[in-house]
């Protein structure tokens, strides 16, 4: 592992290659860009952004980019729930969520996901897959524990009865025969005695579809404006993020105790943050699997503010 003085990625701001050590002197273009954007950004917007690390490149440095956002910060299965009572304007929210949504628009192409092993979405289990009958599923989910719930269907042809593990349980309460970890406490949390086998359910999927897999998009509710202005901020903000990851990676060390190699590689090698082709093609896959074992109505679909709608 590189020591942190020598860590240096780089990033894009209006076409430019910048390095690390040069943010700073680009917060003025940014702010040029927003300034001549000022009629379509001058509106109170309440955002939602995931609490735990992996959403911190994108919303590290977008406060500070745009002063008019006011960020509530919460776990993915309530900022789902915001949104669609209209409490928020845009969020990250699952993409299961997304596609269950009326009248969505996914506004930027910074996303959360996995290129292969997503290290904090975990599923312990005492038996093998193909054995277990009851699950409990992290409350802070949807999209990973639906993954769960399409995984064991369709590859292990088990439908278990399903509960939730709540924020405030222990691992020690835990009856199921498999249970649900994701963000934060994922991360944290030792391997519970008496589970032996550990999947990572980034790695399950990679191997079964050859596809990434998506958990979480940036999303608008219905009657939110300037879409073309908000997908450049989000945008601008992930990069930013992506090149400030060792500052990221330092904080999150401290905050999770956590030691900094493995928060750095989490956010480098572990998550993906831009939605290309293969991301559409793997959640257009997702939503199909979920339409078929009844998760999702056959009405499921999802408008891109750049690129086609799914569905």
């Amino acid at each position: 592992m590189q020591s942190v003085a020598r860590v240096v990625k780089v990033f894009a701001v209006k076409n430019e290659l910048v390095t690390t050590s040069e943010v700073d002197l680009n917060e003025t273009k940014v702010r040029e860009f927003w300034d001549a954007q000022s009629a379509g950004l001058s509106r109170v917007l309440k955002v939602g952004g995931v609490c735990y690390l992996n959403a911190k490149p994108l919303l590290h440095h977008l406060g500070k980019l745009c002063p008019n956002l006011v960020i509530e910060y919460d776990v993915p299965s309530r900022l789902a729930e915001k949104l669609a009572a209209g409490d928020l304007d845009i969020a990250i929210i699952p993409a299961v969520e997304a596609l269950r949504g009326e009248g969505y628009t996914v506004v930027s192409d910074a996303c959360i996901a996995a290129k292969k092993a997503a290290k904090s979405v975990i599923l312990y289990s005492r038996l093998p897959l193909d054995r277990v009958r009851s699950v409990a599923l992290d409350a802070g989910s949807r999209m990973s524990a639906t993954l769960t719930r399409v995984l064991l269907a369709e590859r292990y042809g088990v439908k278990p009865e399903i509960c939730q593990f709540g924020f405030e349980e222990e691992l020690a309460q835990v009856t199921t025969d498999a249970v649900l970890l994701i963000g934060d406490r994922a991360m944290t949390s030792k391997q519970p005695p008496g589970f032996p086998l550990r999947f990572d359910l980034g790695c399950e999927w990679r191997k079964w579809t050859n596809y990434p897999f998506v958990f979480a998009l940036w999303v608008a509710r219905p009657g939110v404006e300037n879409l073309a202005s908000w997908h450049r901020l989000f945008s601008i903000a992930r990069d930013h993020g992506l090149a400030d990851l060792v500052n990221i990676a330092q904080a999150a060390s401290r905050e999770l105790v956590l030691s900094f190699e493995e928060c750095y590689q989490y956010l480098s090698e572990n998550m993906y943050y831009r939605f290309g082709k293969d991301e559409y093609d793997s959640l257009a896959l997702f939503r199909d699997y979920a339409i078929k074992h009844g998760i999702l109505p056959p009405s499921a679909k999802l408008a891109f503010y750049s690129g086609p709608d799914l569905g």
